[in-house]
Formats: structure tokens, sequence, C-alpha cells
């Protein structure tokens, strides 16, 4: 699970425990299909869409018309929340809620260029999509500048809620570090492909061959995967390089504490989720200065450095410095019977950096779900405070963006809507619950009655056993 569906759950949960009602629309997974119910009630519609490249559905805008319109209708929706400029699924349903006379929020997580050709394309799309939408969301302040500058939305429609982590769940765990007072452990985890900046990485690993207590674990995959395999081997660091490959991020935690050092060399970033995960692990994080990663974590959690080889190693130099530092100070305290009540020697105990636990407090008082949450409920508030957008004014608002033919595209999705209005009357559809049937309180005596007769029945079989 990527960092954008980690967000869409975590946000979910919150949501849902603070009483309001939550779904979860994408498309189907080889044979995930259907409806499924997950923790605390969260309803995930995998509908039958076909998918036609790295997991992304083919952009059609009028062939899910139908189906997303069940949906939202039923569900009884009253704001639809699209997540990343990617998802071409969350652009047509974010449309269809803006016909039917619902509100739109989308949150944008990437750093797109101006440039390139495909960064022209995909700006000019998402201009058009964002036109009708109530409010938009943006990760860091530096991704808040990129969507109003490539997408021309006004300023005073976008909100900074950054990402958050939980810091309950990435705690630090000393004891799976190596127990010896030498070998420094370097954690990488992402995905290995060139805008992560694996090409940086490739350049750093044999800098640090002649430091044979330096090692490096690194999970992830993809395809630059083979030219981190091809520098490990030319310079027989085998033994010091380990290759994971893909990661659960259920299993993210478990890389982390093996580590001192968490290296983040991306070339680009809007807000990286991964060194918030591997400060609150109480790694020191050294990463490269790019987007919207210098607001993400204080100087004294961080190393920034400049997006080249040399600037990267030195950084990363320093960390180890301070890691060896920190080693011989823990280690001089037992050897001078600290340990035993006696004090130890002052010129070996002026380490001033943090520990893992200090690092993990820092960034539970930074980043928290229930902040994210509350923040994320007043847009909702705001977007419902605005009038429904009539037909007129999505068709003005789209001639803005200077792509005329997009009229038409709005105009026949309008009309189809009309003959589904006839073909399938609103009151022909049966609707859901308003509210989550999960968290309604018969549900929640229902659920303490059914773990008490479990727990009877378990003591019972005990005794049983034993008698």
């Amino acid at each position: 699970m990527g960092g954008v569906e980690e967000h869409i759950f975590n946000l979910s949960q919150c949501l849902l425990a603070r009483g309001h009602k939550v779904i979860v629309i994408t498309h189907s997974y080889a044979d995930r299909k259907g409806i499924r119910y997950m923790t605390n009630g969260l309803k995930v519609y995998y509908i039958p869409i076909k998918v036609f490249y790295n997991q992304v559905v083919l952009p059609t805008m009028i062939c899910n018309i139908p189906l997303l319109r069940y949906i939202l209708l039923r569900e009884q929706i009253d704001i639809v929340h699209g997540h990343s400029a990617f998802s071409t699924l969350a652009h047509e349903t974010m449309n269809v809620a803006q016909l039917l006379g619902l509100r739109s929020v989308f949150t944008d997580h990437s750093l797109f260029g101006f440039a390139d050709l495909s960064a022209v394309v995909t700006n000019k799309f998402l201009e058009i999509s964002l036109a009708n939408c109530n409010h938009c969301i943006c990760v860091s302040h530096t991704g808040k500048e990129n969507t109003v500058l490539r997408a021309k939305v006004h300023q005073d429609k976008v909100s900074v809620i950054p990402n958050a982590v939980d810091t309950a769940y990435f705690t630090p765990n000393p004891c799976r570090r190596p127990n010896d007072d030498e070998t420094i452990n370097i954690v990488v985890v992402s995905r290995l492909v060139y805008r992560k900046g694996v090409d940086l990485l490739a350049g750093i690993l044999p800098k640090l061959k002649h430091l044979p207590h330096v090692h490096f674990i690194i999970g992830g995959d993809g395809p630059k995967r083979a030219l981190l395999e091809e520098i490990r081997e030319r310079n027989n660091m085998q033994d010091r390089v380990v290759m994971l490959g893909a990661l659960e991020h259920a299993k993210v935690r478990d890389v982390l504490v093996q580590g001192h050092i968490f290296l983040n060399t991306s070339l680009t970033e809007a807000y990286c989720m991964a060194i918030v995960e591997a400060a609150a692990c109480g790694l020191q994080v050294v990463s490269t200065k790019v987007g919207g990663i210098p607001e993400v974590l204080p100087t004294s959690l961080i190393i920034l450095t400049e997006p080249t080889v040399d600037s990267v190693y030195r950084g990363l130099r320093e960390a180890i410095r301070r890691e060896m530092e920190k080693k011989q100070i823990t280690s001089s305290r037992y050897a001078n019977g600290s340990i035993d009540g006696l004090a130890p020697t002052p010129s070996k105990t002026s380490y001033n950096g943090l520990c893992a636990f200090e690092r993990n407090q820092i960034v539970a008082n930074l980043y928290n779900w229930n902040n994210v949450t509350e923040r994320t409920e007043k847009v909702y508030r705001t977007a419902l405070r605005e009038a429904p957008a009539s037909l007129e004014s999505m068709m003005k608002n789209c001639l803005k963006s200077g792509v005329w033919p997009f009229v038409l595209v709005i105009s026949l999705c309008h009309l189809i809507l009309r003959f589904l209005d006839w073909l399938v009357p609103r009151k022909h559809i049966d609707l859901c619950c308003a509210d989550n049937p999960f968290l309604s309180p018969d549900c929640e005596r229902h659920r303490r009655r059914s773990e008490q007769a479990a727990l009877t029945t378990a003591v019972r079989r005990k005794r049983e056993k034993f008698s």
C-alpha cells in the first residue's frame, strides 16, 4: 500500500471515528471486486473497471457515469474527495459529482514541472478538472505554490494540510539494531525509480566501500534495481548491501528499526512520508533538499543536502560521525562504571543529539491524524457552504482553461445523466443508511456481547481440558 492509499485509509478511519460516513471508490484489483468492508465498517467499492497501464484506468469521462451516479445517489454522498493528479477515476467521479449538485474536494500529493511535454499535458488536464472543484488541499506549501501555478487555481481555494504518521505504531526498538560498537546500518525504503534518486544512491555506494562497518538495507523494487545490484557486484559489497525487494507497508517499521540512519535521495517530493516514518522510529534522517522536504522535519531530526552525489556523501559522513560518537559515549558509560551509580566522565558524555524516543515524541507533537482530520473537516464545511454548481457555471469555468472542446464533454455528461434520470429514476434507487451502522450503539453492544461470549467459551474449554 502506497503513501496515497495509506493517507486515504487513515483519514477515513479518523472521519469514521468522528461520526461521519465514508466510502472509498476504486477500481478492481485482480479478483478483488465488488464491495468489501474494512476496519470500523469502512466500505470500499472495487468497481469492475479494467486498468491499462501501471494500475491506472483509461480516461473515458462517460463510460463510468451510470455506475458512479448509482453509487453516489445510493450512498447519499455530500462531498466527493479525490486524491492524486494521476487518478483518472478520481477526476471522473468529481466531474459526475459536480453535475449531480454535490461538492468536490481534491488533494494533490505530487509536484510537477512545466517544461517537458508530459508535464504540459498533465497540467492542462489538471487545470480543466479543477476548474469546477470547490476546494483543493496540498500537503506542503511548496506543493501549494506548484498547484496554483500549474492548475491556475486561486490561492484562496487551496489549503495546506500535511500528512501524518501513526507514532504509536512507528516506534523505536533499539534492540533490533546491531549490538556492537561499530556497525552502522543505513536504511533506504522507496520505489527504485529515477524520480527517487536511485542514480544518486548508486553513486554513493562505491564511496563508502572503504568503511567496512557501514551496511545498507534497501527496501523497494522498480526498474532501477538492476543498477544497484550491478554496483553491489562491481564493488564486492554483497555482504554489506542487502536488497529486500518490494515491502508491504505493514513490514516497513520492522525494517526501519534495524537502522541508525535513513537515507532519502528523491529528486522531487511534495511531502516525503518515508522520512517522517523513519524519524518516528528514531533514525537520523539524511535527505536531499528538494520540493517540500525542507518544511517537513526540524533541523534537529534531518540533515539536508543538495541532490548531488558529493553533497549526499558529505551528509552521510556527518550522520555516521554522529552515530559513532553516540556509540562511543554509550560504551564509555559502561566502561567507567556509571551504570553502577558512579558519575561518568563529563568529557566523554558531551553528546548533544537526540535519542530515538525523543525523536518519536517530536514527530508525535508535529504530526497526528486527529489534527489532520480536524483541518480536513473545516475544508469540508467550507465546501458545503458554497452553492451547488450549475451547468452554465461549469461550462464557463471550462472555457477559462482555453480547451473549448471540453465544454462538449461536460454537455454530453449532463445529457447522459438526464437520460439516466429518466431510465433509472432516483426514487427507484434503494438508499443506504446515512450513518455508519458499525459505530451505532446497538452494534457496539452486540460486539461486546460477542466478545464476552467468546471469552466465556474459551475459559470453559480450558477448564474442560485441564479438569
